[in-house]
């Protein structure tokens, strides 16, 4: 079975999380609302079940809103990790870790595509130095305490059911609604690019390091022998422009978009991402196999029928 842990705040609409939940429980997933910085509630939900493996996707977040509200992202993205590491290293038998990186961590890194094996000491956000945090983190508790972890780089993950936050989301939103888009472009006018991975792709990712973890090796917080730690990029291998983004999204859309093209600005966004997924294939027999424009077709069917049975509803 599997249990699900969230907090529903209210960073983007709770009301996309709620519809979620109303899914996945018809799929026998039994929801707990709660905080990962609640350690009486982890403490108790790892005392009622044991657990074989934990996937940690909860986070703060987007690298704009860092700027903003910086308390989130060492709230949710380190307090929040170090809890459940903690809880999880004195249960009995000990999970195995699953969790979610980010490829925000290579930073400024200017060689490409992006390697596990390449610096990622030169972040470009808050955002990417709470997930860099976290990946020595998770290498300290692994040492230590004997825990098998497994750290997931993820590229510009998009798709149905997908962060409002994300330019493919929002950009869909205000094209329909004959808004002006704003378009970044690199300092030598070139358009910025990201390595956009569609969901099931991401999905089958996760199943695969899911199934490949092994046990973690300690016991009341106690290491017996040492114990898996593992780190991998899962992205697309294509660095599509935001411009071509923005072409396709009209041509699904039949709409022509208002674009406003401006540099980049210096708040924690970075030039382009680029993806080296060999270790992946390899080892999880990750193979992505969507495209961005069959995935984006997908996006905007669930995004009109999401939305135009939501108004429906409200009316």
């Amino acid at each position: 079975g599997v249990l699900g842990l969230d907090n529903f705040n209210h960073y983007y609409d709770p009301t996309l999380k709620r519809a979620r939940q109303k899914i996945l429980e018809k799929a026998g997933v039994f929801i707990v609302e709660g905080d990962i910085n609640d350690k009486g509630l982890l403490q108790q939900l790892l005392d009622a079940v044991l657990f074989t493996h934990v996937m940690h996707l909860a986070a703060q977040a987007g690298v704009r809103y860092a700027m903003q509200n910086p308390g989130s992202y060492v709230h949710s993205n380190i307090a929040g990790f170090v809890n459940l590491l903690e809880v999880s290293k004195l249960a009995n038998p000990q999970p195995a870790i699953i969790w979610a990186s980010s490829s925000s961590v290579y930073g400024l890194n200017s060689k490409v595509p992006f390697s596990e094996k390449d610096r990622t000491d030169q972040p470009a956000s808050l955002y990417a130095a709470t997930k860099k945090a976290g990946e020595e983190i998770a290498h300290t508790y692994n040492h230590i305490y004997g825990l098998s972890i497994t750290g997931l780089r993820f590229f510009t993950v998009y798709g149905p059911w997908g962060r409002p936050d994300m330019a493919y989301f929002f950009f869909t939103k205000d094209i329909m609604k004959g808004k002006t888009i704003t378009v970044y472009e690199s300092p030598d006018k070139g358009s910025v690019a990201r390595d956009f991975t569609y969901i099931d792709d991401i999905v089958k990712g996760c199943l695969g390091a899911l199934d490949t973890a092994k046990k973690s090796t300690g016991s009341g917080g106690k290491k017996r022998e040492p114990a898996q730690l593992r780190i991998f990029n899962l992205g697309n291998t294509s660095p599509v422009p935001v411009s071509r983004l923005v072409s396709i999204l009209e041509k699904i859309l039949k709409v022509k978009a208002k674009k406003k093209v401006v540099p980049l600005p210096r708040n924690g966004d970075v030039e382009f991402t680029h993806a080296n997924i060999t270790l992946a294939m390899t080892e999880l027999g990750y193979k992505p196999a969507t495209d961005l424009e069959a995935g984006l077709k997908k996006f905007v069917r669930w995004y009109l029928s999401f939305y135009s049975g939501s108004k429906k509803k409200s009316s």
